[in-house]
């Protein structure tokens, strides 16, 4: 392979706002793994975002690629799998497994697709350097006949438009917007975009904690919701306190702290890989090793606290949810999933047009 740009290459990063800002140019966020592809003729490498080979996980990506792609590329997007017209997260996880055999099926029986985004290389030309305007314009007309599974990613420099987007693509899977400078080069690497991604609230049971590495002060909350049969499922971690607030938080929890292997704590089971299966606990064994995270405590489940959430991938929270507040005024047992909100909207096909 000798292309302009070589592999590894970082991809250009985002950092969080609130709000969209005006006069920039907007694309929908993606819930799947960064991707950047280097095609020089038959050859293919899939780069991740910390730089390792994802070819081998999405063989049926590698043809694809080839009758998409301009035959000297580099290309940015994102790898993602759908189910019933919406991104599964979930079921992309499972494509990154070490049997060969695995692979395979898990491509036939769930394939991945490519949307891209931006065009780092194209023949011998080193792209980095040129304004996002020219990159992306060249992006499109390389991929205006690109057919599926290989998508040219939606964009536009109009706000109303981004914002529409914002609020109805939710419902396909999509978490949010990401806006790009139109005259700014590419910058591997650095957190030159902007991310706006959804946020929503829910008060959840406080069941557990995990330990943080410095030593013993809350590293983690570990949050449970009941379902409609009165189990308490975990739904996600918050974490990311100051060191001090983490001290307090250990002295605050300390009374309600239980055994080890406590009868009576609605994770008590856990250390049976067999209970995981209906329900969603700490410490479910690691998909390579076989072993459980024991790397946490029980609490009795007696505190509710609100937290922040953008969005939910299945019946969990898809990232670290935010710590706003005690909620003193709640019971455990009102923690339901109820409160949540899925949002609905047009499927993945719809937004991909």
């Amino acid at each position: 392979m000798d292309l302009p740009v070589m592999p590894p290459v970082l991809p250009m990063l985002a950092r969080a706002a609130d709000r969209i800002p005006p006069g920039l140019s907007y694309e929908a966020k993606w819930d799947g793994y960064r991707a950047l592809v280097f095609r020089d003729g038959d050859e293919i490498e899939i780069g991740s975002r910390t730089g390792k080979s994802l070819a081998r996980y999405f063989p049926e990506l590698l043809p694809a690629l080839r009758d998409n792609l301009p035959r000297r590329c580099v290309t940015d997007g994102e790898i993602v799998v759908a189910r019933d017209g919406h991104l599964d997260f979930d079921a992309l996880q499972e494509r990154i497994h070490p049997a060969d055999s695995r692979v395979r099926r898990l491509a036939a029986e769930i394939p991945a697709a490519y949307v891209a985004f931006d065009l780092l290389a194209l023949d011998r030309s080193d792209l980095l350097g040129a304004p996002f305007r020219e990159r992306r314009a060249l992006l499109a007309e390389a991929l205006g006949e690109a057919s599926p599974p290989v998508h040219l990613a939606p964009a536009t420099d109009d706000h109303r438009l981004a914002a529409r987007w914002f609020d109805e693509f939710e419902g396909a899977g999509l978490d949010g917007i990401v806006a790009k400078r139109p005259d700014a080069p590419y910058r591997p690497g650095e957190r030159t975009m902007i991310k706006i991604k959804h946020e929503r609230t829910a008060d959840c049971v406080v069941a557990g904690i995990r330990l943080h590495k410095s030593g013993p002060v809350v590293g983690s909350l570990l949050l449970g919701l009941y379902d409609d049969r009165g189990r308490l499922q975990q739904v996600g971690a918050c974490g990311a306190f100051p060191m001090r607030r983490r001290a307090e938080l250990m002295d605050e929890l300390r009374p309600l702290l239980m055994d080890e292997d406590p009868a009576g704590h609605p994770w008590a089971d856990w250390r049976n890989a067999d209970a995981h299966t209906e329900n969603r606990m700490p410490g479910t064994p690691h998909r390579w090793s076989g072993q459980k995270d024991a790397d946490w405590l029980p609490l009795r489940p007696d505190r509710v606290c609100e937290v922040a959430y953008d969005h939910l991938q299945g019946d969990r929270f898809r990232h670290t949810a935010q710590f706003r507040r005690w909620r003193e005024d709640r019971t455990p047992q009102s923690c339901t999933y109820a409160q949540l909100d899925r949002p609905t909207g047009p499927d993945l096909g719809t937004v991909l047009r």
